[in-house]
Parts: C-alpha cells; structure tokens; sequence
C-alpha cells in the first residue's frame, strides 16, 4: 500500500506562513483587500499602516489607492484624504439621498457667524482667534466653540508668541460635510487688486 502524501506539504499553489496577505492566490486581490481595510477603518488611516497591513510597501499602497480613485469616479464612493490620511467616503451628491434615508434632514444648519469662521480657518489654516476677530470685526468666540463642538474644525497646536494663543484647522469631517476630497479641493479666492 502506498503512502499517501501529506496534506501540510506546501505546493506552489498554496500559501505559507511567509506569503504576504495581499498575493493570496484564491483571496481577493491587493485593491480589493485595501478597499476592505478601507471600509472597515473607524477613520482616516495613513498609507504606511495600510502597507504594513497588506505586507505591501507605501509606494505600492499609494498606486492601489489611485487605481480605487479611478474605479470610483462617477460611482457612489470617494477617496477622502487630508494630511497624508485617507478614507472612504459617500460621494458629496448623494448627501441629500443619504440625509433622507438616515432621517437627518432636520439637521441644525450652520449660522452666518459659524460659516464666516469656518472659511477663514478653512483658507487661512492654521489660524488663532485674533486673526478670524481682525478679519470679522467682531469677537468670534462663540462661532468656534459651535464650530469645535460640532467637529468640524480642531487645536491643531500653539503659536510660539507671547500668549501662546491656539491654532485651529479644518478636520476630515468638515471635508466630508462639504464633499471634498482635501483641501485642495477648495475654490480659489479671487484676490482683491
């Protein structure tokens, strides 16, 4: 009687201890497991921890995140990134259709006051209180708390000046609530002659 061949021997074909996740032969692909990591990420995450994750480098992570870039154009998803973070996020078109079905039209809008705030932080960033106040004109305290409570803009540090007064900028929810991918996205501001 013969013996039959072991069933751990590794073949060509199947994987081993050694084998990154992402080359898995009958598993998904390296885009389909970074779209995954992607989706299940509670929030922004940096291309050097999706690497890692897929056992891949961040060079190579970056190209699969350019690709998923491409796929996603015209369809229901975006690629969100800000600060060397990236996130998968619903398409800025489909807010109103997701408002709805979540129930959240009733919403509290933003005030002029808080809206003003928010573009200056926005294009100036980061900024401290006294130059959104000399901007305004008006005291703009009460504009950042909302602006801070509702996570759209955060301390990002401290100016080195006598004071130490505190440097706000826009988080990756002020992207997502104005559908944008980064700041870059931003219009441009005309400059007054």
């Amino acid at each position: 009687m013969e013996n039959p061949e072991p069933l751990t021997t590794p073949t060509a074909t199947t994987p081993t201890a050694t084998t990154p996740t992402a080359t898995l032969p009958d598993g998904p692909g390296p885009q389909a497991l970074l779209e995954s990591l992607l989706f299940v990420a509670s929030g922004p995450v940096s291309a050097a921890r999706l690497a890692a994750a897929l056992e891949l480098t961040p060079a190579a992570v970056e190209s699969l995140l350019l690709a998923l870039e491409d796929d996603y154009a015209g369809r229901g998803l975006r690629l969100q990134r800000s600060g060397g973070l990236v996130q998968l996020t619903t398409a800025a078109g489909a807010g109103p259709a997701i408002e709805r079905f979540l129930g959240l039209e009733a919403t509290t809008r933003l005030s002029q006051a808080a809206l003003e705030v928010l573009a200056i932080v926005a294009y100036l960033q980061p900024a401290t209180r006294p130059q959104i106040d000399q901007l305004r004109g008006v005291n703009s305290d009460g504009a950042l708390r909302s602006l801070l409570s509702k996570g759209l803009i955060e301390e990002v540090g401290r100016l080195e000046k006598p004071g130490r007064p505190i440097l706000y900028g826009t988080t990756p929810d002020f992207l997502q609530a104005f559908g944008l991918d980064s700041v870059a996205g931003m219009p441009h501001l005309e400059e007054e002659e």
